[in-house]
């Protein structure tokens, strides 16, 4: 792998003495998080031992642009401290994360091919998931036009795991979640007040096996509305429906399924900022036997969303659920800035034991997190959260809520530019 960075850098680099009005940008990022995690993602049990590790992330990016071309090239070695052997033969997870060109077709007209990450809106279907060491990226064509006002994306995917032979069936077991998307993203922005999008995706699923498969479709669409009708508050509205079928429902149903999000900011003043928000998931009441009604986040950052402890949806959560926050953050100093996020949790569907009905409520959330700005290119954040559930959750999640379940972690990020030139 080593060896692949550096021939591409040299064809790079030699290619770059034949051209004109170039511009070469490095970058390197150095980022390592400690955890200790004692009821992160599930419910600790009664006999858990907490876990703590370091993770580590060692990234170099090269860009270059030239006229109306760009490329992108991107190399990084992820894992955990002590992970690989002190004398190792192998590269560990070295990996090309990276590999894009981008070509400007003119009057607004552009197209860009190779693995690439997709985030969109607010990240909440399409998203970089940079909080993942690894981070998020997609192998896909990108074509589409920009202006001042408009944006509107294409995106294609056709995955397989090889160069096959005779052989057409895709396992996304061991490569890309899906076999083919086309997805048309439109965003306008009337003025940096007003910005309205809209999102259709269509994926395609295979099922069965090399000797019998059949494909499987399934469709998303939405729109995202974010405005500030006054100075300092700012409103964010999100809706997306579900449609089709995937492997993860029985042959005889097709999904319907919805979520909405309402977010509402308001900035006191110039340090400090007030924010309610509320995001609905629909959920599988088991019902109707023809309909699947648990709404799939896909691909975007869901860290982002419902708790950092990631207790919901790292995949669909078939009870539905229903997150009410309330947030703070101060600025105290123009370096650091601390935040405190409180999260209700809710099932949207009855959940039995026996015949018992359980508590719609699951539990309650507290995310404490400060991010200080240590020099340029050097951020230190780090952050408490502690869940408190319920029957319910132990019904849903397993484990036993009644423990005290925490997680903690801080993360020290080195990200600069170590060139730019320009000839």
């Amino acid at each position: 792998m080593k060896k692949l960075i550096i021939f591409f850098m040299g064809l790079l680099m030699c290619s770059l003495l034949y051209a004109q009005e170039n511009e070469l940008s490095i970058g390197a990022q150095l980022r390592a998080r400690a955890e200790y995690r004692d009821g992160a993602f599930n419910p600790k049990t009664e006999d858990s031992d907490p876990a703590a590790f370091i993770n580590n992330r060692s990234r170099i990016s090269m860009d270059y642009k030239r006229d109306k071309l760009s490329l992108g090239f991107s190399a990084q070695q992820v894992g955990v401290w002590g992970q690989y052997p002190q004398s190792d033969k192998t590269n560990g997870r070295t990996m090309i994360n990276e590999s894009w060109a981008n070509l400007n077709l003119g009057d607004g007209f552009f197209m860009k091919l190779g693995r690439q990450s997709l985030a969109y809106d607010d990240e909440r279907i399409l998203g970089g998931l940079d909080w993942h060491v690894a981070g998020r990226f997609h192998d896909a064509l990108k074509m589409g036009f920009e202006d001042n006002q408009n944006k509107l994306h294409a995106i294609f995917a056709f995955n397989q795991n090889d160069e096959f032979t005779n052989s057409n069936f895709f396992n996304q077991a061991t490569g890309q979640p899906y076999k083919s998307m086309a997805t048309l993203w439109y965003q306008h922005s009337a003025s940096k007040k007003f910005n309205l999008s809209f999102l259709v995706m269509n994926l395609g699923f295979q099922a069965g096996n090399a000797m019998e498969s059949s494909m499987k479709y399934m469709q998303t669409l939405g729109t995202n509305l974010t405005l500030e009708p006054v100075k300092g508050l700012q409103l964010l509205g999100t809706f997306y429906y579900q449609a089709g079928e995937t492997n993860a429902i029985a042959d005889n149903q097709s999904i319907s399924a919805f979520m909405w999000a309402l977010n509402a900011s308001y900035a006191v003043n110039p340090d400090f900022k007030i924010m309610a928000a509320s995001d609905y998931l629909s959920g599988n009441d088991g019902n109707d036997v023809n309909k699947y009604k648990a709404f799939n986040p896909l691909y975007g950052t869901h860290h982002k969303f419902y708790g950092t402890m990631d207790y919901f949806y790292p995949a669909v959560f078939a009870p539905g659920l229903w997150d009410k926050q309330l947030g703070l953050s101060y600025k105290t100093s123009p370096k650091v800035t601390l935040a405190l996020n409180y999260h209700h949790f809710s099932t949207n569907t009855d959940r039995f034991v026996g015949e018992n009905r359980l508590s719609r409520t699951l539990g309650s959330e507290f995310d404490f997190q400060v991010t200080w700005a240590v020099m340029k290119d050097v951020g230190f954040v780090g952050g408490y959260s502690t869940m408190f559930g319920n029957d319910t959750m132990k019904a849903i999640k397993g484990g036993d809520p009644s423990k005290f379940q925490s997680w903690a972690w801080v993360s020290l990020n080195i990200n600069p530019k170590v060139l730019i030139t320009k000839w």
